[in-house]
Parts: C-alpha cells; structure tokens; sequence
C-alpha cells in the first residue's frame, strides 16, 4: 500500500480501477467519475460513529466503527474483485485517513497486488478540480437569443473534430424554465463540476474550446467562477437569427411534449411575460398553436438575453446575420471564422 498525490494519480494510475469508501450520501453528492462505491459505513452507521466521535472520544468512536466493518469484510473483498479484478486499485475516502487506508490494508491481506490511496483523499480531488478552471484557455464563446440552436452548432463542431463544452448538457438542462423538460435529472453542483473537470483535463489547451454563453447558473447547478470569468471575459460570437425562424425551431424542439409541462413554464413567468401575452401564450397552447407559445415567450427572453449581452464591453460583441437555425450550416461558418 502507497500513498500517492493526486496529481500522481491523473498522470499515471488513471487506468486503475478507483474505489470510493466513503458513505453512500457521501458519493451522492459528489465523487470522482467513474469511481466505483464500496462504503465501509452506511449513512446512518457514518452518522453514529461521528456522533460518538464528538461525544466519547476517538477510542469509543473506533470501536463502534470496527462493530460497523467487521460483518462486511468478505463483501469489501468481494466487491473490490469485481471491480478490479487485475487486483490493482486506487482507494479514498474523505481525507485519505483512516477510511481509506483500513480498507486498503485489508485488500492487501487479501491477495490484492497493488493498492494505491489518494493522499488527502476526495478532498484533495476536489482542490485539483477548482483549480483546473484556473489554466489559460482560448475560448470561443458562442451567443444567441433562445432558439439559436447553440447546443446543436456545439453538437456539429465536435463532430467536426473541434473542442467543445457543452455546459448545458453536462447540466442537463437548457437554461430556461422550461429547460428541465426532456432532461434527466440534474446532477449536484458538486458533481457537475466533478463531471466538467472530466472534459476540461484532456482539452489540448494551445487549441480553441467552443462554448456557449451562459448565465452563472444552469437550473440548480453553477459554472465554477474561475471558468464563468474567462467566459466574462471572452469575446461573444453572437448569432443574430430572427425570431421567426427561432420560433420554428423551438416548435421543432418542444411540440409533442406533454403541454402540462409547457403550461407550468409559462406560468412560471407570467410576471415578467405580464398577463396579457401570459394569456395570449397559453391561450395557443390550448390550440396546440405552438409557434404563437414560442413567438410570446420569446419576447421576454430575447430582453433578457440582451440585457446580459449589454453588460459587456461593445469592444467584446461580434455580431454575425445568419438566416437560419440549420446547424450543420451554422457551426461550418463559425468554424471558418472563429477557430482561429
């Protein structure tokens, strides 16, 4: 058993399996991507043994734990076999103590050849991982009113072999009210970052990143402000589409979907739509008159849209006209004149 730096670990251990021992609440709320979860305590086992930790003392504490562990010995084995059967691992917990290095003794003594643990643990990962947004980056931000198709133009350019965040979608979700909808369920900001991280480490920093403009929140989550910075910071592409043609593509992009769903969006901004265009929106949707919801809603999201675009620098706005929403068509252009 070796302790090892976690910049150890990115630059050479990555091809080993990686076991997180910490509780299962633990992981849920955030763990390195792709590690496997063998907790040595349950949630409410980890909560008595921290309890009386506080209370009694780290001897008392001890005991209670090796109570909690002992049953489970040939399961930690068991598990740990079938995720790394080569028998080679990297191990953490929290903070690489006890947890951790328990664990990894025990494999060991049990016939596991090579066993690595993280030193300072999760903790340490999740230091790297803030971090890492800190790197200069040539970023290429792409902007556009609702409907734009950015994600998709995103989608194309990495097809095209160009380097791409697609920050929505490691969200899972589009950014509006409605922007859950046809989604999975949204990660923790904890694991979001975690998950970005896993794209941001094999970008090849001397080379562009295509990513669009985003506001610092993406429904639950946030974008790390040392990337939501340089996004700042960054000159905005702005595709400048009509807004018919936009509300043509949402159309493509929502109708079919339970108008439920819809209405609840709507009403969710019915202050700022104001109650006549509210009316009006859902009064379409009735009609499964779809283009009218998107041309209605879209008057309040193109003003707020531009309202973020007015607080940066003139100097930072590129504005390019573009007839349409096909994204194939779209992502060539910027990549003609962006990716330098």
């Amino acid at each position: 058993m070796t302790d090892i730096l976690i910049s150890e670990y990115f630059s050479g251990y990555t091809s080993y399996p990686i076991i997180d021992v910490r509780s299962p609440g633990e992981f849920d709320k955030g763990h390195m991507v792709g590690a496997y979860n063998i907790p040595l305590f349950t949630n409410a086992q980890r909560a008595h043994v921290g309890t009386v930790y506080k209370q009694q003392g780290p001897d008392e504490a001890m005991d209670l734990g090796l109570k909690y562990v002992t049953p489970k010995l040939n399961w930690f084995v068991e598990q740990a076999s079938l995720v790394a059967p080569d028998q080679k691992a990297v191990v953490h917990c929290w903070r690489g103590g006890m947890r951790s290095h328990a664990f990894a003794k025990h494999l060991e003594e049990n016939g596991f050849r090579d066993v690595k643990v993280i030193e300072k643990g999760y903790k340490a990962y999740r230091n790297w991982v803030l971090n890492s947004f800190s790197v200069p980056v040539h970023l290429r931000v792409i902007g556009g009113y609702t409907g734009s198709g950015k994600t998709k133009i995103l989608n194309c350019l990495r097809d095209e072999g160009c380097q791409v965040i697609d920050l929505e979608g490691l969200a899972c979700h589009k950014g509006s009210v409605f922007g859950s909808i046809g989604e999975e369920k949204q990660p923790t900001v904890e694991q979001f970052e975690n998950n970005l991280f896993d794209q941001w480490r094999g970008l090849d920093f001397n080379r562009p990143v295509f990513i669009e403009d985003e506001s610092h929140n993406i429904g639950s989550v946030k974008i790390p402000m040392a990337l939501y910075e340089k996004m700042r910071a960054a000159t905005v592409y702005f595709l400048d589409i009509s807004k018919e043609e936009r509300a043509w593509a949402l159309v493509g992009e929502y109708a079919g979907i339970e108008d439920d769903l819809l209405e609840k969006g709507i009403l969710r901004i019915t202050k700022r739509l104001g109650g006549l265009v509210t009316k009006e929106a859902l009064e379409a949707l009735k009609k499964k008159d779809y283009f009218t919801v998107a041309m209605r809603t879209l008057n309040y999201y193109d003003k707020a849209y531009w309202k973020g675009v007015q607080k940066r620098s003139s100097h930072k706005i590129v504005y390019y006209k573009l007839d349409g929403c096909d994204p194939v068509r779209n992502a060539s252009f910027i990549r003609q004149y962006m990716e330098m």
